[in-house]
């Protein structure tokens, strides 16, 4: 690199603040374009020789500024309730991602060189080092959790050491401002990316583990941390490895790096919030999670977070029996409208969308898979599954409840099955006109009640529905609520025969 600026300072362009502010000045104004520039700069910045480790850090923290309201508004796209295509999704993801990604390596290089110079103890430039590390290795991890993994172990080992650090030096409790990001400490930072974790983002829709980050900033100034074991404290991990925290159901190590956690009095909290949430139908004032969402889809997760932070762990409805046998699929609800007979059939030898897994355990509730080639990024909670067993000609339907990648091209999954006798119908919705939907008597036998999928965006809620079959009239009365996928809704309905 040039050295632009004598007088045996740092040989960077930014070294130079007249300079460094000018470049910032002139980021292109197309956010993704922005971001990767500024990801560059990250990168240049922390590995320059000749910088003085406070002015690194204030010189990152002046490209991290410029990034938020970019990453912000990337976000908002990106959960908007127009999706953006897949391509422009994708688009958004990857440099989101890399982004944190470039910004969490670069603090914790500036941070390893400051401990190496033996100046680890300042009271200024550590805490700031430790939350803006913390802030960008928990939305790393939050992105991948976007895609259901893998996640890195090694992004792991930095989280809990760079936690270790400030807590060793007494830096864990000095409060940090982060502008629009209000104040925080690397406690609280860390506290919130390890309750994320432990909350089962893995069987979220993307908006909801946006959401779950969002409720969990919102309550982490109730949680507890320890060094010490506790009956209210469910969650644990060792400071001193590359771990993702867990629930403490097993004996934990004996170790002084051993640090436990949990909810505290945020459960409380979380409670009320839920209660107020259903008897009101809106989201209460007093949360602020920056800005409008579906209420359903507020308390839906809200609920989510107190099933994992009960002193109880969830238990399994239904027994696992381990199996191996093959699986072919389709997915999406056009996909499985087509796998059933509608328009024509499934080709299989032309259908990209058919795909063979691995089933790996059975219940009465579902499967559990493994995807040995994922094909494409279409893969995700919430979508449907038209799934045919080797050797079979029957077809069941399910929906995709848990995402797990293990590999880049891997996944294990949990599919819900919701019916194993589902039929093509088409279904009359009176004034709106008539749709093509899937007729999905229950999977456990007994339940006195159908579901009913049907195209997103074209249901009105507590619209009968009438269907003919075998000269009779059948009248469907909703009893539920909507399960909703990218491409369909699905609801509960009381079933009526009577003469055509």
């Amino acid at each position: 690199m040039l050295k632009l600026f004598g007088g045996g300072g740092p040989d960077h362009p930014m070294a130079n603040p007249k300079e460094a502010k000018r470049i910032i000045d002139a980021l292109p104004a197309q956010e993704l374009k922005a971001l990767e520039e500024l990801s560059q700069w990250h990168e240049s910045v922390s590995a320059a020789q000749g910088f003085k480790p406070a002015d690194r850090v204030q010189l990152l923290a002046q490209i991290d500024d410029a990034a938020q309201p970019r990453v912000r508004k990337l976000a908002r796209e990106y959960f908007a309730a127009k999706r953006p295509s897949r391509y422009q999704e994708n688009l958004m993801w990857t440099q989101l991602h890399e982004y944190w990604r470039q910004a969490g390596q670069a603090w914790a290089r500036t941070l390893d060189a400051l401990l190496q110079a033996g100046k680890g103890g300042d009271p200024k430039t550590l805490p700031v080092l430790a939350v803006r590390n913390l802030r960008s290795l928990a939305q790393q991890i939050k992105w991948q959790h976007m895609r259901y993994g893998p996640i890195d172990p090694s992004v792991w080992g930095v989280v809990n050491k760079t936690y270790a650090v400030a807590e060793e030096r007494g830096a864990a409790e000095i409060r940090v401002a982060l502008g629009a990001g209000g104040e925080t400490t690397a406690k609280l930072e860390f506290l919130r990316i390890a309750t994320f974790s432990t909350s089962s983002p893995d069987g979220l829709l993307p908006l909801e583990i946006e959401l779950i980050e969002k409720l969990i900033a919102e309550l982490s100034g109730g949680f507890s941390l320890s060094k010490e074991a506790a009956r209210d404290l469910i969650f644990w991990t060792d400071l001193l490895r590359p771990m993702a925290p867990q629930r403490a159901i097993k004996a934990m190590p004996d170790s002084p790096s051993l640090r436990c956690f949990g909810p505290g009095s945020a459960m409380a909290v979380l409670q009320g919030h839920i209660q107020k949430t259903q008897a009101s139908n809106a989201v209460p004032t007093a949360l602020n999670l920056g800005g409008p969402y579906d209420v359903e889809v507020v308390l839906d997760v809200m609920q989510h977070l107190a099933l994992y932070w009960d002193m109880e762990p969830p238990e399994r409805l239904h027994a696992r029996h381990p199996v191996k046998s093959r699986l072919t699929i389709a997915h999406g609800f056009q996909g499985t409208l087509e796998s059933l007979g509608a328009g024509g059939g499934l080709d299989f030898d032309k259908k990209q969308s058919a795909e063979n897994w691995v089933v790996e355990n059975v219940s009465a509730g579902g499967f559990g898979a493994m995807v040995p080639q994922m094909k494409s990024d279409w893969l995700r909670v919430g979508i449907m599954l038209a799934m045919q067993p080797d050797g079979g000609s029957n077809w069941v339907v399910g929906i995709v409840r848990r995402v797990n990648r293990v590999t880049k091209d891997e996944a294990r999954v949990g599919i819900e099955t919701v019916s194993r006798a589902p039929t093509v119908a088409k279904f009359s919705l009176g004034a709106l006109g008539e749709h093509t939907g899937l007729l999905l008597p229950a999977a456990v036998l007994g339940s006195g009640e159908v579901s009913i999928a049907l195209p997103t965006a074209v249901y009105a809620r507590g619209t009968n529905l009438e269907a003919n079959f075998d000269g009779k009239n059948h009248v469907y009365m909703p009893i539920g609520g909507a399960d909703k996928g990218e491409d369909y809704e699905m609801l509960r309905f009381r079933e009526m025969v009577r003469e055509a």
